[in-house]
């Protein structure tokens, strides 16, 4: 089911493209190396434009409706994973006095010292 929705979805996308992309702007857009200008011959100028507008505006409706649709019903839901966020441990809530004090495992080398090396 939920591939049949997302089918519909890419084919109602397709066509709102085409439609937008037939409409006539200032340049005269890709209406004219589409055939575009034909449709205007077909319905008139002025029913051409409003024709397209009007199909864009559905087409756009259907788009946000079906999407919104298959999010919140169809959509597969399984098992919820724990984001990388969510999985680390909290930080200590210990007051830093409080915290026990560490002491060096090794006496620290004063400035005179070189490490010895073992060959």
């Amino acid at each position: 089911m939920y591939t049949v929705f997302i089918v519909v979805e890419i084919i109602i996308s397709v066509l709102m493209i085409i439609t937008i992309l037939m409409q006539a702007s200032k340049g005269g857009g890709l209406a004219g190396s589409l055939g575009g200008s034909n449709i205007g011959t077909v319905f008139g100028v002025r029913r051409a434009s409003d024709f397209l507008s009007k199909t864009t505006t559905i087409l756009a409706t259907l788009f946000m409706v079906l999407a919104l649709f298959i999010n919140l019903t169809v959509l597969p839901r399984g098992e919820q994973q724990e984001s990388v966020i969510q999985s680390v441990p909290p930080p200590s809530t210990l007051p830093p006095s409080s915290a026990p004090a560490t002491q060096p495992s090794q006496p620290a080398a004063t400035p005179n010292q070189q490490p010895t090396e073992n060959k």
